[in-house]
C-alpha cells in the first residue's frame, strides 16, 4: 500500500509520482505483488509486456499526518490487509504548513500502530524524506526536515517487533532540484530516482 500525500498521488502531466515506476521495475524483476489502496489513477500510463499499470494507491494531495490518521481506519476497512505498506514523505505537509513538530511525529507513530494493529506481521517502509526546491527550504523548514529524518530513524527502532519490520530508506541522499517538477513534486527523473531506492531495498531485503 502506498500511503501519503500528494508524492504518492500524482498528477500527471504536471508531477510524477515514482509508483509507475516502482510498479515496472518490480515487475522487470518477476515479483508477484498488488498494489492496494482505495484512490485510483486515472492518467495514462504505458503497459508492460501487455500488462496495465495497478494504480491502485493511498496518496491524497496536501493532506497533513493528522488527515491520515482521521483517515487511516476508514481505508483499512476497505482494503484487503496489506502485508507492506510504503510511507511516502512522512509529515511533509505538516512542515510545509508549519505545523507542531511534535504533533506530526505522534502522528507517524499513530500511523504505524494502526497499520501494525490491522496486521501485527505488516513490513513498513518509511521514508526519510526527499527535500523540496532549494529556495523554499527556509530555516524553519530545513530544521523541520532534518529532525524528522532523525525521527524516522527513532521510529523504525522504537517501533519494530519481532514480526513487524520498520524499515527507514534514505530519500534524501543524492537528491537535488533537477529531480523536481515543482517545488515539492516529482519529475519523470525524481520519481524513477524513488522508485530505484525503494526497488533496491524490497529486492534486497523483502526478497
Amino acid at each position: 500500500m502506498p500511503l501519503g500525500a500528494s508524492r504518492v498521488e500524482g498528477e500527471r502531466p504536471n508531477y510524477e509520482s515514482y509508483r509507475y515506476y516502482l510498479w515496472k521495475k518490480l515487475k522487470e524483476n518477476n515479483f508477484v505483488f498488488d498494489f492496494i489502496g482505495t484512490q485510483s489513477d486515472e492518467a495514462a500510463y504505458p503497459s508492460l509486456n501487455g500488462e496495465d499499470f495497478d494504480s491502485d494507491h493511498e496518496g491524497r494531495g496536501g493532506w497533513a499526518s493528522g488527515d491520515i490518521v482521521d483517515g487511516l481506519n476508514d481505508w483499512l476497512e476497505q482494503l484487503e490487509t496489506p502485508d507492506v505498506v510504503l510511507i511516502s514523505s512522512p509529515g511533509g505537509n505538516d512542515g510545509l504548513e508549519n505545523l507542531p513538530f511534535p504533533q506530526a511525529v505522534s502522528n507517524i507513530n499513530l500511523i504505524v500502530d494502526i497499520l501494525q494493529e490491522n496486521n501485527p506481521s505488516v513490513t513498513i517502509i518509511i521514508e526519510q524524506m526527499a527535500p523540496a526546491r532549494s529556495y523554499i527550504m527556509t530555516v524553519e523548514l530545513t530544521n523541520f526536515f532534518h529532525q524528522m529524518q532523525q525521527e524516522v530513524l527513532n521510529i523504525s527502532s522504537n517501533k519494530s517487533t519481532t514480526l513487524s519490520n520498520v524499515i527507514p530508506i534514505d530519500m534524501y541522499t543524492g537528491f537535488n532540484d533537477n529531480f523536481l517538477a515543482d517545488d515539492v513534486h516529482y519529475n519523470v527523473d525524481g520519481a524513477k530516482f524513488i522508485a530505484g531506492r525503494y526497488s533496491e531495498l524490497i529486492l534486497n531485503v523483502l526478497n
